[in-house]
């Protein structure tokens, strides 16, 4: 991270009422990184690997405690999507769905104009008025589909 973003993050931080330590530093960076990526979303395991990995002298309880601290300032959100653990993603104020792969656990985000009017329109004919939503969908991903099918596949080579 440039020395500009980081100050930046210190600044949010700080504007959260959170001081900028290095753990707090570190585990923001991670999530505007992956944020950029295609992994948006990880797990309190996920952050404890990475800053393992960059060989950083953090604990899983600091690291819980971290994200949830940020998760009560409004940076991250946290979510279930299908599984014992909670992922967490960077709060951007735009709505979005989420579609999880059951077997590799590949989350993609997608907006649906659809979708969210229909469910509007279910709020309102039961009489509710719609604070907010969360959707997330289950099913096999194209890789796992194939994967699967390839597995179904008599091995005509054993014979």
């Amino acid at each position: 991270m440039s020395e500009a973003s980081a100050s930046v993050s210190q600044q949010e931080l700080k504007s959260f009422g959170l001081k900028a330590t290095t753990p707090r530093m570190r585990i923001l960076e991670l999530f505007l990184k992956a944020s950029g990526s295609s992994v948006r979303h990880l797990t309190a395991e996920d952050v404890y690997k990475m800053l393992l990995a960059e060989n950083l002298d953090v604990g899983l309880a600091t690291v819980y405690r971290v994200l949830t601290q940020f998760e009560t300032a409004g940076l991250l959100v946290r979510r279930h999507l299908g599984t014992d653990l909670a992922t967490y993603e960077l709060e951007n104020g735009e709505h979005h769905d989420h579609i999880v792969c059951v077997r590799c656990g590949n989350i993609e985000e997608f907006v649906d104009p659809e979708i969210e009017n229909r469910q509007k329109a279910i709020a309102e004919k039961l009489g509710f008025e719609l604070q907010g939503h969360s959707l997330s969908l289950y099913g096999l991903c194209a890789e796992c589909r194939k994967k699967a099918e390839m597995d179904k596949q008599p091995d005509t080579k054993r014979r």
